[in-house]
Parts: structure tokens; sequence; C-alpha cells
């Protein structure tokens, strides 16, 4: 839903509409709204609001157009801010810098299909809010709602704070109440069919939730887009629970009931307890545990996980005592793990769900039984399976193919060696044959047909350590400081050179673009490769200014990694100080260090090629391949003399 949605949103906004709300958003301006700064150097600093800390290593940099937290990495320009904090999407966020700034939104003209298109979704979307006033009106104001529906919210323990925050309503007994109401109103049956809240057949024109206490469902944005009914009589035929039917506004497996309500919290205290129903997650939002979205009582699906996780990575999974139901959902938590996110599960005690542990216990109480009883999933699921395998041979060796199955998912190579030592431990069996597995698993997955062992991870060196950009890769630090050059120096003048009888002078910008393609060499982290390409492209480009581009691209992931490479303090300089002395006055340094950055650099690039190629002769020699070793022979020769002419550049000693 959301994706499309900002999909459909990119595709009307016009794009010198979007150049000119980028040009004219000041970054302190925007931030101040919501964070105390104050001046400091040619910087303002302030606490972060994106995690909780007590001495400010929040930076904004009025000139670059940038903000910086130094506590967590979070980094971008205005538009990603807004993202951030408000937890908008890329085009609600312009639209709210728009409206702030006074900037009419130029649309592009519609299709005759998208002006159709989007006229349908904004009355399924109006259906839907008048839906919302109808069902609150009967709740509060009749003596049906009052007593059948409100009766029973109290009953259950809400107070009216909470019921009015989640617009919490009845749908009354009558046949067609709601939707003759909003026919009177000037609704169109058309809508309110299409919404799910009317149901048209042979037997004519009824509300599909008749005699319920109603949820609405809201999306990451607030509105409205479906709704779940809790039935109030004893017709044992019909559903305890209806949810809205799909729709063109909602689809149940992209959705999360209370994630409007939960997105900031989710954000401060960057983890999300996920429940099962919408009882389970409001009484926790009445504790004041407002980090809690649930399922709504579907299998957890991608779409809802990738939800969740452009919040947080962080998941904690609360159960019930059900064990049969625990069971039933262990399947689709492996897709949890497969999202990269990091998982921990609570089981409640037996006979307790969510809302009942809440009404009972006060929020530090639940919160202390969490933090005790939590623990990671593969931990989780090896107990529960373990209990049933019992002493059966047969069923343990299911068990741990099971296990490693869900080890193998995880995407990050590092949190699968852990897991892998944690697990060989509790259930006693080698390491070696876990990898094993492990990588036979993940190589038939990919298509490749010859299982070969995983390598044991190697632990990762201090200087190795990845950067907050993104890619864990050994070059990162490196890779960070050539796109730093990039975008802070790269219209600066470094030097002339003969072209054609003329003498041409060439940019920082073109001499990095130019010795990397010299030896075909592309960024390993993938986001800074994004932007040497894109900068290729555009190099050429009259008038071109590299951190003006890419500070405010259109892309929030890569602006955001901009701001991380262009924040101070000048962290990766340090690499450099043994090359031209101290590097706090950067600017003043670049020509002669430039160079040296690039030549180390690609000394770097050649010496991971050289292991490499040194694992290939291993292999082909234990093999007995002479053809391949022969090849692979030849490929380590080049590249020793490549190694040992940028050594000589370097002045080093071999």
């Amino acid at each position: 839903m959301i994706l499309r949605e900002t999909f459909y949103l990119c595709s009307v906004i016009d794009q010198a509409t979007i150049q000119r709300i980028f040009d004219t958003a000041d970054i302190y301006e925007v931030v101040s709204e919501f964070v105390s700064l104050k001046k400091r150097g040619v910087n303002y600093v302030g606490c972060c609001p994106f995690h909780n800390e007590k001495t400010g290593s929040f930076t904004v940099s009025q000139a670059k157009g940038i903000y910086k937290c130094f506590g967590c990495g979070k980094g971008g320009n205005a538009v990603n801010f807004i993202m951030e904090h408000e937890q908008l999407s890329y085009v609600e966020a312009l639209r709210w810098l728009a409206a702030k700034y006074n900037i009419p939104i130029e649309e592009k003209e519609l299709t005759e299909s998208e002006r159709l298109e989007k006229s349908e979704r904004e009355s399924m979307l109006i259906v839907t809010n008048y839906a919302e006033d109808f069902f609150v009106y009967q709740l509060w104001h009749t003596d049906e709602g009052k007593s059948v529906g409100l009766g029973y919210f109290r009953r259950r323990g809400l107070d009216d704070k909470t019921i009015e925050k989640f617009g919490l309503g009845y749908c009354p007994e009558a046949w067609d109440a709601l939707t003759k109401a909003a026919q009177e109103k000037g609704y169109k049956k058309e809508f309110l069919v299409k919404t799910g809240l009317t149901i048209d057949n042979e037997r004519g024109a009824f509300d599909r939730f008749r005699a319920r206490v109603m949820f609405p469902i809201r999306d990451l944005a607030g509105k409205i887009i479906a709704f779940g009914g809790r039935i109030m009589t004893n017709d044992k035929k019909s559903a305890k629970y209806l949810n809205s039917p799909e729709s063109e506004i909602y689809h149940k497996s992209r959705t999360l009931y209370g994630i409007y309500f939960a997105k900031k919290s989710i954000v401060q205290h960057n983890r999300c307890f996920l429940v099962e129903g919408y009882l389970d997650v409001i009484s926790f939002h009445q504790k004041g545990i407002e980090n809690t979205v649930a399922s709504s009582g579907t299998s957890l699906t991608v779409d809802q996980i990738r939800l969740i996780r452009r919040l947080t990575p962080n998941v904690t999974i609360i159960y019930d005592g059900d064990a049969a139901g625990i069971k039933a959902s262990l399947r689709g938590i492996d897709l949890v793990l497969e999202e990269g996110l990091n998982v921990r599960v609570v089981s409640l005690p037996e006979g307790e769900d969510p809302d009942s542990y809440a009404q009972a216990h006060t929020a530090e109480e639940v919160l202390e039984y969490i933090g005790t009883h939590e623990t990671d999933f593969i931990h989780f699921k090896t107990k529960i399976l373990l209990e049933q395998a019992g002493n059966d041979p047969i069923e343990r060796a299911r068990l741990i193919t099971d296990i490693v199955r869900s080890i193998s998912l995880i995407p990050d190579r590092i949190t699968r060696s852990v897991y892998v030592q944690e697990t060989a431990v509790q259930l006693k069996v080698e390491e070696e044959m876990l990898y094993a597995e492990i990588a036979r698993i993940r190589k038939e997955k990919a298509g490749v047909p010859v299982p070969v062992r995983e390598p044991m991870p190697m632990k990762p060196k201090a200087e190795l350590t990845p950067l907050k950009v993104g890619g864990g890769t050994p070059c990162d630090a490196e890779e960070m400081m050539l796109v730093r050059y990039l975008l802070q120096f790269g219209a600066e003048f470094l030097y002339e050179e003969e072209r054609d009888g003329q003498r041409v002078a060439i940019t920082v910008g073109e001499y990095i673009i130019r010795e990397l393609a010299e030896d075909e060499l592309l960024l390993l982290n993938p986001r800074l490769r994004e932007i040497q390409q894109e900068y290729r492209q555009h190099c050429g480009t009259p008038g071109f200014l590299p951190a003006r581009y890419f500070t405010g691209h259109a892309d929030p992931e890569i602006s955001a990694v901009v701001a991380d490479v262009l924040s101070e303090p000048y962290e990766l300089s340090k690499l450099w100080d043994h090359a031209d002395g101290a590097a706090n006055r950067e600017e003043n340094k670049f020509i002669g260090l430039l160079p040296k950055v690039v030549d180390n650099y690609k000394i770097k690039r050649v010496e991971i090629l050289c292991r490499e190629a040194d694992e290939k002769i291993l292999e082909c020699q234990n093999a007995g391949n002479m053809e391949e070793l022969l090849q692979w022979l030849k490929q380590k020769n080049a590249m020793v003399k490549v190694r040992a002419r940028i050594n000589e550049k370097l002045n080093r000693t071999i």
C-alpha cells in the first residue's frame, strides 16, 4: 500500500516543484520546529529526536543543508528529517515542506485512467472516514451503542481516552443503518460496496458489520483504510471477528494494526512489540507501551515485516500461552529472519494473552517480564521443537534440519555464525556439520548444484568494521573517503593537461572517476557505487554541483548516505594522517593527499584480489586441476606486478 502510493504520487508531482522544495527548505528552520538547537561554531547542536540521549550529539549544518546524529547515525536533508521524524513517505514529506513554505504543488497532467484511479481512491477514503464518524456517534450518543458497545469496551478495561484515541465505535444491529445514512448524506453505494462497508446482493444492500463493535484500521499516514468488527450477538453462524475485504485502499498483508499510533514510539525506542489482536495493541498503548502493533490475526507477511523495518530492525514477538498457536506461527517468523531483522520472542504465562496481562499489571511489570523472559527466535524454536522431539533420534534429526534451515535464512554471515556456535552447543552437534548443511541449503536456494562447505567465518578486524552507510565491505572506509572528495571537492581545479594541443583543466571529480575507470573499478559498497555511477553521468554537465545534487537526491537513502559522508568531524581523514600530516584543514590538503588516497584504495583492492587468487590456487592444487591452476597463477602474477607498480608510486618498501 505505502510503496504503491508513493510511486503513484511521484508520477504526478512536477519535477520542477520538487526541486523548488529542495531549494527553499532550510534545514535549520525545519529541524528547529522539533529540536532545541544551539549554535556551535558554524553548525547547530541539540539532543537527537530519534534516540534517548542526555548530551547532544545531533548536528545541523545549515551551509550543507544536512543533519547528522553521531550517536545513532541517522542523517540526511530536510526531506529525510521529515520522513524520519513524522514517519511519512517521500512524497508526503515533500507535501509537508511545500505547505510549510507555501509552495503550490504543480502536478503533471494526468491521463484519463490516472484521473479515474485517483478519484476512486479518494472517494473510498472519504467514505471510510464518514463511516468512522458514524460508528463513533453510534457508540457515544445512542442507547444501543452506549449499552452494547461502550459497555463492552469498558468491561474490557478500556478508559474513555483510549476509546477516543483509537476511534472505536459501534455499528447498530439494524439491517442497513450505515448504508442508509451514508446514501442520505450523498455518498454513493458504489463506494460503500467497494470499501466493503456494504454488501449488495439479491437480498438488497445491507451493512457488513451489523451488531459489532468497530476498530478502524489506519495506514502509516493515519488514513482510515478498513475496519475490523467484533460481533456482539450470540449468532453462532457469524464469525467472532470480521475484517473489511481487500480493496483498492486496503491490503491486509501490507497493513499492521496500530502502526500509525505506534510509529513515533517505535523509532524512539528502536524496538517494536508485535502482538496478535486489536485489544492486545490497545491495552499495551493504554499502559503507555505505545511501540506495539498487531498483525490482526493474519500470518506475518514480508510486506508487514518491511513496514516494521522502515522504523526499526528490532522486533519482539509476544505470544500468549497457547502452545499450539505458537507452533503454527513458527514458519511465518522465518520470514523475519530472512529480512534481516533482529527477532526476540516472549511467551506469556499459560492462560494469558497480551491484553489480559497488560490489564492485570503495571507497565513496569509488563516490561520487566518481557526483559526477563524474551529470547532470540532460534533458541525459542529449538526449545519448542526439542520438547516435541523428545529422545526420538529421527525427530531430533528433523529438528536439526529445521533449525539449520532457519539459520540459513539470515542474510548477515556474522550473525549466522553466532547462531551456529550457540546451536551446536544446545543440540550437541559439530559446528562443521551445521556449516556444511547451511552451505548446502543456501547454494541450493541460489541454484548452485555442487554443495561446498561454507568456510568458518573470520572475525572482522577493527579497521574493517562496517560503517553506517551500509555495505559492510572491507573497503568501506576508503570508499567513503573517495566519495567525500567527489562531493566536497569534486568541482575544484586539480591540474592542467595537454589535450588536442590545448591545455585542459582537470577537476578533482574527473581525476577520481578517470582513475577508477582506468582499472575498471566500481566501488564495492552498493550505495557508494550508485553515487559513483551517477556522478560519472553528470560530471560533464555545466554547472553540476556534486554536494548540492546528491544532498537533495530524490532517493532518500542516497541523500542519507551523503549526509553521513559529508558530516563533521572528519573521522575518515585520520586514515591518511601518515601520508600528509594532520587532516584538520582538509580543504587545504586534498590536492597533495588525493593521489595517495586513490593509490591506497587501489592497492587495497589489489591485495583483496591477491588473497582471493591465493585461495583459488590452493583449491586447484588440492583438486589437481592443473589447467585452472595455471590460469590463476598467471592472474596472481599480473596482480603482483600491479601491486609493485602502485607501491613504487607510494614510495613503499616491498
